[in-house]
C-alpha cells in the first residue's frame, strides 16, 4: 500500500516551486489561484525571495503548504491508499485526500501562521532537539526536570525512536539541554524557532484557530488520514476536525503515525516535500520498506529538482 507523507515547517528554501510552475500548466493554475486568494504574489517570494523572506511568518507556512499540496495534486503516477502530515503537513494531507478544499486549506494555514505567531510573542519560549535517549526516559526526565526547576517543559514532537523535540520556557529548555547532554544524549540543542508549538503555551491559539476550523467545511475523505494528535487513521470529518484543533496544543506523534501506517499495510512511502526529512525517519524505523521522494516518480523526472 502506498502513502504520501507531508513534511512541516523547516523545509522551505529559495526557488521552491519555480520549475513546477514553469513545467506544469496545472501547477501554474494552482499557484496563480493561491496568489488570487492571498491578494498578493506569494509565488514571487517562493521563486525569487531570499531565505529571510521565506522565514517571515506570513510566508513560511503558506509557502510550504502550497509547494507540498501542488506537488501532490500535479503528479499522476501514484494512487495513494493513505496520507499523513507532520504538524503543518497535516493541512496539505487534508487537501490531497479531499477533506478540505484547496482554498480552505490555504486559508487555515495562513490563519494558523498569524495566530501562532501572535501567541508566541506573548511568552519567552523555545524548542530543542534531543537525540540519542529513549523516548520514555526523556518523558520521565522532563517531568522531573520541570518539577525540580519550576520551569514548564513539554514534549513537542516524537519524530522517531530516540529523536524528539521538547519545548517550554527558554530557561527550562536551557536547563533540560544541559542535563540531557550530561546524561548521554548525542545531541541536545536549541532550535532556531521562536515559540512553543504543540504545547499548552498554545492554548490561546487553539481557541482562536479552533473557531475558524469549526466554521470550515470538512468532507468525508476519499482515503484515511493518520493524524498527529493520536497517530491513528481517521475518515470521520468531525473527528478529523476535532483532532486538528487539539493538535495545536498536543505533541506530534510521528513515531506512532508511521508505526500505525505500517501495521495497516503501508510499504511504500513517498515524501511530498523539498528534501528527505521524513524519509530518513521512516527508513531508520523500517529499512525494509520502500521510501523515496515523490520527485522520483516519472511525472517529475524531466525537471530540475534542484530548483524545487
Amino acid at each position: 500500500m502506498k502513502t504520501l507523507i507531508f513534511p512541516g515547517q523547516g523545509v522551505q528554501r529559495e526557488g521552491m516551486g519555480k520549475d513546477l510552475y514553469d513545467n506544469f500548466p496545472k501547477a501554474k493554475e494552482y499557484f496563480e489561484y493561491a496568489n488570487e486568494i492571498l491578494g498578493r504574489r506569494i509565488t514571487d517570494v517562493m521563486f525569487h525571495g531570499s531565505e529571510l523572506d521565506l522565514m517571515e511568518t506570513k510566508n513560511t507556512q503558506p509557502a510550504v503548504f502550497l509547494y507540498s499540496t501542488i506537488l501532490a495534486l500535479t503528479q499522476k503516477d501514484i494512487k495513494a491508499d493513505m496520507v499523513s502530515g507532520h504538524s503543518l503537513g497535516e493541512f496539505a494531507a487534508l487537501v490531497v485526500n479531499n477533506t478540505v478544499s484547496f482554498e480552505d486549506g490555504l486559508n487555515l494555514v495562513l490563519n494558523r501562521a498569524i495566530i501562532a505567531q501572535k501567541t508566541c510573542e506573548k511568552y519567552k519560549t523555545a524548542m530543542a532537539a534531543v537525540i540519542g535517549i529513549a523516548d520514555d526516559v526523556v518523558d520521565r526526565r522532563l517531568a522531573e526536570i520541570s518539577a525540580e526547576s519550576g520551569e514548564p517543559i513539554y514534549f513537542a514532537n516524537y519524530n522517531g525512536p530516540g529523536q524528539v523535540v521538547i519545548t517550554g520556557s527558554k530557561k527550562g529548555i536551557r536547563i533540560a539541554c544541559k542535563i540531557f547532554k550530561a546524561e548521554g544524549a548525542k545531541r541536545a540543542v536549541p532550535l532556531p524557532i521562536s515559540g512553543s508549538f504543540h504545547s499548552p503555551y498554545m492554548k490561546d491559539a487553539e481557541l482562536e484557530l479552533g473557531k475558524i476550523i469549526m466554521d470550515t467545511k470538512f468532507n468525508e475523505p476519499n482515503i484515511p488520514i493518520y493524524q498527529c494528535v493520536d497517530g491513528k487513521a481517521h475518515t470521520n470529518p468531525e473527528e478529523i476536525k476535532n483532532n486538528l484543533i487539539k493538535h495545536i496544543t498536543h505533541p506530534v506523534l510521528w513515531t506512532s503515525m508511521v508505526r500505525n501506517m505500517v501495521l495497516d499495510g503501508a510499504n511504500k512511502f513517498y515524501e511530498v516535500g523539498t528534501d528527505d526529512t521524513l524519509q530518513k525517519i521512516v527508513a531508520r524505523m523500517y529499512p525494509e520498506k520502500q521510501v523515496c521522494s515523490i520527485l522520483e516518480v516519472p511525472t517529475y523526472q524531466s525537471i530540475n529538482v534542484n530548483n524545487l
